[in-house]
This record gives structure tokens, C-alpha cells and sequence, in this order.
């Protein structure tokens, strides 16, 4: 069952509900006013009997049919029964009087009502005292032809109304149902026409301020993030295939060369070296690439631990060093707290050192004398780390791009890199819930602020 049509049943079941409780509120509320207004003719008949018969005659002795019934407003079936105070009928208007327990007369003669109903007639019994302080019960009983008859024509028409208005409902909740979909549909047909060859294109937003609006405001802003990582993904592939196609093109062409004629055993060396150099940088990326692809994709694997940020700071720069020696880390503290929990964050240690030390290399190998300081702030939310580099520096119009995959500064082309460290290093930072910003100058050097909360 489509939305469609479980919309307009059950906006039809709604209405046709409501509609049939209207119909037998009316129905019941009538039949009540019904019943009221014929006792109330009913009661006025026992009263002017009994007072015609009492100014017409006296009631002194027991008279049946004395009264000419012409003289008074017959209603349908229509009969009055006198009794006096032993109880015994003194006049009935018709054949057969209707019959009333002695409980029920005594009952009536203390004043309290009644009223009953048997198959079609309706019955009342009143009190009357006379002339002689006698108290009386008058019982009258008829049936109310035209109040029926109007009864029964008021269930016709609820009932053929309710029937009539139910198959009103049905088509314009359906007409209803179509009108609020349609921009379901229309979102569907947009939806099926976009791929990867046009995710540029938007949904076309059509009522403003409605829920469907939202969504389709909102499936625009989700195709908007599609489209940033599908160009990233495109300019990533690109980028990497242009990287790994360098290295072996180079190893390709060196081994060629040396196939060509015969070398000594110290230029076969020479051309091992040159090539496992090339290998060397081609792991270096490719293990780049991979950390990277691992971070974007899945952060499943981001296991986090109570550690000192100091502590990684060191290690860090221990396992930098050892790889460069000619570098220079100097690390130091604005402040040593007096609490050393306060170096303490959580994170993942293995992330961490490969973000500090892709920092610390990054401002050793851009810089003349290799050399980076490393500063340890301690604030009241979050621990900063900054680290300060005296080298080429970073043009004001390429800050905006340095943590993108593969992007390298103007400034640094000339020295080698592949320009995956930083894009690695901002997601460990992101990961940890944490903040990077760069402040660059041109010829005077870089300044990278990590910001780490507690």
C-alpha cells in the first residue's frame, strides 16, 4: 500500500469517524427532545382531562368515557386513567385502561415521577388533588406517530448523508493526498536524474517553509558534501597516480640505463642505491595514502587512552631524529604546571606522535638551520602546542589549501614532499577534537597552533 493511498484511508476513517459520532449525537439529542416534548403534551393531556372532567361533572362517583373526546386534542392511540385514593379507576378514556401496580400509585401520590416507556407507547403518571383535597393519579399513555415518523426521517438522512459524505471524503482525500505528495514525487524524479556525472545539480525547492522544503534543503546540503568528497576523491586519485607514476618512472629509467651495456660493480651499486631511494619514498606515500584513506573512512579504529602530551612530544621527536639526525627539535614549556594531570588528555598515542612528528619535520626540513621550537602551553579547557620554524614561509593566497591532500605551497616546490603529512595531520587533530591554524610569513617562517582539550 503506497503513502498515497494509506494517506486518504486514513484521512477518510478520521472524518467518517467524526462525521458518524456528529450524526449519533444529533440522532440521540433529538430523540431526547423527542421524548420531553411528548411527555410534556402527555402531562398537559392528564391535567386538562382531569380538569374537565372535575369542571364538566365533579368527580364524585366513578364515570367511564364521560368526556367527549372531540372536545380535546387527541393524540395518536391516545388514553387517560383516573384513580382515586382506593386505588380504583374513577375514568379511562378508552377500552382498555392501563394497568399500574399499587406500589406505583403510592409512589406517584408522594410526588415522585413517572415515566415509562412500553413497545410504542409512552407513558406518564401525575399527581392531582381536587376540589375535596383528594389526591389523585392520572395515568396517560399514547404514541407519538408524527414524533416517530419524523425520527425515522432524520436517521434517513444522517444515515444517507454520512454514506454520501464518505464517498465525498474518499475522493478529496485522495485529491488531498496527491496535493501533499507531489513534491514527494517531484523530489523522487530529481533524485533519479542526478549521478556522479552532474552531483553539481540541485533539487529545485519549490514551497519554502514546509517539511518537504526542509528535506529537500537538506538532500541539497548532503549532494554539497558528496560533491566535496567526490573532488576530493577524483583530485585524490589524480594526485596519487601522478606521485607513484614519478617514482617509477624514475627507478624504470634508471634500470633501463644500466641494462643497456655492461657497468661496474660500483655504478650497479650506485643504481641500487638511486632505486631503493625511490622505493623509499614511494612506501613513505603509499603509507601515507593508506593512514589517510583509513582516517577519512572509518575512525572505528580510534582507540583513545589516557596520555601526556609531553610524553609524545619526546617520543615523537626520538623517532624523528633518529631517521634525521641533522635535525634540531628544541621542546620547552611556558609554564611547568605544578599538577602534571594537567598534561594529561585522551587520545590515541600512535596518532598523536605521527601528527607531532609530521609538525616537527615539516619546520626542520623548511627551514635553513633544520631547526623547530616546540612550546607547551597549558590553559584552563584545552592544552596548546606550538610550533615555530624560521624557514621559506607560506604565501598569504595558499594558507587556504595546505591541509588539502597533494597541495604543496609555491614556496616549497623546490624542496622534496608529497603534501600528505599536513592533510594527516589536521585529521588527527580533528579526530581528537582538537584545532590546528597556521600563521605564515613569507621569508621569516611558520608558526602551526595545536590546540588539544582536556
Amino acid at each position: 500500500m503506497n503513502i498515497r493511498l494509506r494517506l486518504t484511508l486514513l484521512f477518510a476513517i478520521l472524518v467518517a469517524s467524526i462525521m458518524l459520532v456528529f450524526s449519533l449525537s444529533v440522532y440521540y439529542l433529538y430523540d431526547q427532545f423527542r421524548e420531553q416534548e411528548f411527555n410534556k403534551r402527555l402531562q398537559e393531556k392528564a391535567k386538562t382531562t382531569v380538569r374537565l372532567l372535575e369542571d364538566v361533572n365533579g368527580i364524585t362517583e366513578p364515570l367511564l368515557h364521560a368526556i367527549d373526546r372531540n372536545n380535546l386534542t387527541a393524540m395518536h392511540k391516545e388514553e387517560v386513567t383516573i384513580y382515586d385514593i382506593q386505588n380504583k379507576i374513577i375514568y379511562d378514556s378508552g377500552k382498555e385502561p392501563f394497568s399500574v401496580s399499587p406500589a406505583v400509585l403510592q409512589s406517584i401520590r408522594d410526588g415522585k415521577s413517572f415515566r415509562k416507556q412500553d413497545s410504542e407507547k409512552e407513558i406518564i403518571g401525575i399527581r392531582y388533588i381536587d376540589r375535596r383535597k383528594e389526591v389523585l393519579v392520572v395515568i396517560a399513555y399514547a404514541v407519538d406517530l408524527y414524533g416517530f415518523s419524523k425520527l425515522e426521517r432524520l436517521r434517513s438522512i444522517l444515515v444517507t448523508g454520512w454514506v454520501i459524505s464518505l464517498f465525498v471524503v474518499l475522493f478529496s482525500g485522495w485529491l488531498f493526498a496527491g496535493d501533499a505528495l507531489r513534491p514527494v514525487s517531484e523530489i523522487i524524479e530529481q533524485v533519479k536524474n542526478i549521478s556522479a556525472r552532474n552531483i553539481h545539480e540541485r533539487l529545485t525547492i519549490g514551497r519554502e517553509k514546509d517539511e518537504l522544503a526542509q528535506l529537500a534543503i537538506t538532500f541539497n546540503e548532503l549532494l554539497g558534501r558528496l560533491e566535496v568528497a567526490f573532488t576530493s576523491q577524483r583530485s585524490f586519485v589524480s594526485h596519487a597516480s601522478h606521485e607513484l607514476r614519478t617514482p617509477l618512472a624514475i627507478m624504470m629509467g634508471q634500470l633501463g640505463v644500466s641494462l643497456m651495456q655492461e657497468r661496474t660493480t660500483e655504478a650497479y651499486q650506485d643504481t641500487i642505491k638511486e632505486t631503493i631511494e625511490e622505493v623509499k619514498k614511494m612506501r613513505d606515500l603509499v603509507n601515507g595514502l593508506l593512514e589517510l584513506a583509513r582516517l577519512n573512512d572509518d575512525s572505528s579504529q580510534f582507540f583513545v587512552h589516557p596520555l601526556r602530551v609531553d610524553e609524545l612530544l619526546w617520543q615523537a621527536r626520538e623517532i624523528l631524529l633518529t631517521h634525521m639526525p641533522n635535525y634540531n627539535v628544541h621542546i620547552e614549556f611556558d609554564q611547568f604546571p605544578e599538577d602534571e594531570e594537567a598534561l594529561e588528555i585522551e587520545g590515541d598515542a600512535s596518532l598523536l606522535q605521527t601528527a607531532f612528528m609530521n609538525l616537527m619535520g615539516n619546520g626542520c626540513k623548511y627551514s635553513q638551520d633544520n631547526r623547530v621550537n616546540v612550546t607547551l602551553y597549558i590553559q584552563e579547557k584545552a592544552i596548546r602546542i606550538v610550533f615555530v620554524d624560521r624557514g621559506v614561509g607560506i604565501a598569504e593566497k595558499d594558507l587556504p589549501h595546505i591541509f588539502e591532500p597533494f597541495y604543496r605551497a609555491e614556496a616549497t616546490q623546490s624542496i622534496k614532499g608529497h603534501g600528505v603529512g599536513l592533510a594527516l595531520t589536521e585529521r588527527i587533530i580533528k579526530l581528537h577534537k582538537g584545532d590546528i591554524r597556521v600563521r605564515s610569513q613569507l621569508g621569516v617562517g611558520t608558526h602551526f597552533i595545536v590546540t588539544l582539550p582536556f
